[in-house]
């Protein structure tokens, strides 16, 4: 007798690409899918008052877009394999929150470069660039994402105080052709996630008038 098999479930992540080649620097997957995901919009429109009211229903870009969530991390199942997870015997989920935690850290050696140039005395001395961070929440939903929140709550440790279980609470703005533009390697990445929203909004069948009850517009 044949077994249908399940679907494998696909892990949502993060991509942090290199910003001047575009080429991956690292992948980052969540190790279980948090059970939601909060989008917020803020709509961007000319507004509108007695002097403009031309201008009352025009947009002026897509809308600002922020992303919530909690993802959480548990070495148990590592710890019953304590050979094939060496990493995790030593350190607990250390590493795993450590690969989070430099998403928002610039390196330590961008840092030294800094202090050494002003120590030379550089009188202006350029931001470390931080990696271009793409938000991957399935193939139809890929964005250029900047973090703006983040916190990690340490719920259980092994003998030696390393995590062995903990929440990441994340918060992320998308970028959109309003603030990366479109000739840059996020704004092409913002377009592309445009196009694909009205992709899909189009394979949605139309409802007819009748559907609201109304009959016709007045």
């Amino acid at each position: 007798m044949s077994h249908q098999s399940s679907p494998r479930t696909v892990r949502g992540g993060l991509v942090l690409l290199d910003a001047t080649s575009n080429a991956v620097r690292r992948v980052i997957s969540l190790q279980y899918n948090p059970d939601t995901v909060t989008r917020t919009f803020q709509i961007r429109g000319a507004g509108g008052d007695a002097g403009a009211r031309a201008e009352a229903l025009r947009l002026t870009g897509p809308p600002q877009q922020s992303i919530t969530l909690d993802a959480e991390f548990d070495a148990t199942d590592q710890l019953e394999f304590p050979e094939a997870h060496p990493t995790v015997v030593e350190v607990g989920l250390r590493a795993q929150l450590a690969v989070l935690e430099t998403m928002v850290y610039p390196s330590a050696d961008a840092l030294r470069g800094s202090a050494a140039l002003a120590a030379a005395g550089a009188l202006e001395i350029a931001p470390t660039p931080a990696p271009l961070t793409l938000f991957v929440w399935s193939k139809d939903h890929i964005t250029p994402v900047r973090i703006t929140e983040f916190s990690i709550t340490e719920e259980s440790f092994d003998a030696r105080l390393n995590p062995t279980r903990a929440k990441v609470h994340l918060g992320m703005r998308v970028s959109t052709v309003n603030d990366v533009g479109t000739a840059s390697g996020a704004g092409s990445l913002a377009m592309t996630h445009h196009q694909r929203l009205e992709q899909l909004a189009a394979r949605q069948a139309p409802a007819g008038i009748d559907t609201l009850g109304i009959g016709a517009l007045p």
